[in-house]
């Protein structure tokens, strides 16, 4: 019963309770950014036909800092894909009066966003229930079945296997009725064991420079994902700026331009094909002499067959570490959950060749298959930061265990809930 308390007082807090923020004029607050209004065709070998509409404002020149004789690398092989971002723009002329979401109303988002994967998991956990009447070994064997088919993983699914066998020896359960809550309390404990300060960024303290390296191959969301967690961070008081280090992909500096505008973050650019460790040298260097709390560093996409793109990458941390001490002070790797176990790969993939300390999950609510961010964080011992769970501005969300389980059992959760209040 305690499980549910606790879970009831984390997931419900006050429905009725919400602060208020109130934004910086000129900043957009909580509008709607949907990714249709950021639409990316792709062509071969053409120009971007495309630049960004972007309110007219005083023309504000960056200072220029000379690229280090020593950063100069080989000629690296640009991608072929080409890019366009489009955008509406929206003018804010007064502060806007933002609310600050309820827990009750950032759970209901972890509800909406995992509703692909519940019907699909939980309508098979509901039936396997209801067709056995007593917990017996069959029952075990077609639940580990529905979770590997969710992707939760083998490894994963083993040790909640073991778990739940030890708990229904340990109880004396001997019917399928409340099987769902057990199942739930185990997957947080699973998920939350020996590493539940991780989950938070490393945010320094005031006055210090925070450095974030977003990286991640090409189409998974990473570029949205930095621009909406700018959007976050703006929101918590922080000055944020962006570094446009995704130099060999055409329309990728354009598009960061495009979110930077969008929620009024400064955004560090040279041109296409330019050095991205120069582009950090003189990110980090503009965002110490205006003061900025963070800067969010965008990279290329990288596969693991790009020898060379990967290389770089390694430079590229080079440079921001030797600029800033103990930073990069996050290396967060987005990952497309509608790629399932391909996901798993990218991230064994970019942990052998950087100290990624973070994943940020999009797409979540795309996928019939969200038990990946179980499989991530049990095989991999990397926390999983950030979850997208739509399109809107605020739809990334700072990944919860206790809410993201409740997303997946919400129908039979309720029940439960509702029960521990008599």
């Amino acid at each position: 019963m305690s499980f549910f308390k606790r879970l009831k007082d984390k997931l419900m807090g006050n429905p009725d309770e919400e602060e208020k923020v109130v934004a910086v004029k000129g900043e957009e607050s909580s509008e709607t950014v949907d990714d249709e209004k950021l639409q990316i065709e792709t062509t071969v070998n053409e120009e971007v036909v495309a630049q960004p509409q972007v309110k007219e404002e005083p023309v504000i020149e960056e200072p220029v800092f000379k690229e280090p004789q020593e950063l100069v690398v080989e000629e690296v092989e640009q991608e072929e894909v080409r890019e366009i971002a489009i955008v509406e723009e929206q003018s804010v002329e007064e502060p806007v009066e933002e609310k600050k979401p309820s827990a009750w109303s950032i759970t209901q988002k972890f509800k909406a966003g995992l509703e692909k994967t519940r019907n699909s998991f939980t309508s098979k956990v509901n039936d396997l229930v209801a067709r056995y009447r007593k917990v017996d070994e069959d029952f075990f064997e077609e639940l580990e079945d529905l979770l590997l088919q969710a992707d939760v993983g083998i490894e994963t699914v083993m040790e909640l296997m073991d778990k739940l066998r030890f708990e229904v020896q340990r109880q004396n359960i001997k019917d399928t009725q409340g099987i769902q809550a057990i199942i739930s309390e185990k997957l947080v404990e699973i998920y939350e064991q020996g590493e539940e300060d991780l989950i938070h960024l490393n945010i320094q303290p005031q006055g210090e420079l925070t450095v974030i390296l977003f990286v991640g191959v090409n189409g998974v969301g990473k570029t949205t994902t930095i621009g909406k967690l700018a959007h976050r961070l703006k929101l918590e008081g922080k000055t944020v700026m962006l570094a446009a280090g995704d130099t060999f992909r055409a329309g990728a500096i354009d598009q960061l331009q495009v979110w930077g505008d969008r929620v009024g973050c400064e955004v560090i650019r040279q041109s296409e094909g330019s050095d991205p460790a120069a582009v950090m040298y003189d990110a980090i260097h503009a965002a110490k002499k205006r003061g900025a709390d963070v800067l969010i560093c965008d990279t290329a996409g990288r596969l693991q067959n790009k020898v060379n793109l990967m290389n770089e990458l390694e430079k590229v941390h080079r440079v921001i570490s030797r600029e800033v001490p103990n930073a990069p002070h996050e290396v967060l790797l987005a990952l497309d959950a509608t790629t399932g176990q391909n996901a798993l790969v990218q991230a064994q993939t970019f942990k052998e060749v950087t100290n990624v300390t973070g994943i940020v999950l999009t797409k979540l609510d795309g996928t019939a298959k969200g038990g990946i961010v179980l499989a991530i964080r049990n095989k991999l011992h990397i926390p999983v930061k950030f979850i997208g769970l739509g399109e809107k501005m605020d739809d990334l969300q700072p990944f919860d265990a206790e809410r993201y389980v409740y997303g997946l059992f919400a129908d039979g959760l309720d029940k439960e809930l509702q029960n521990s209040e008599d």
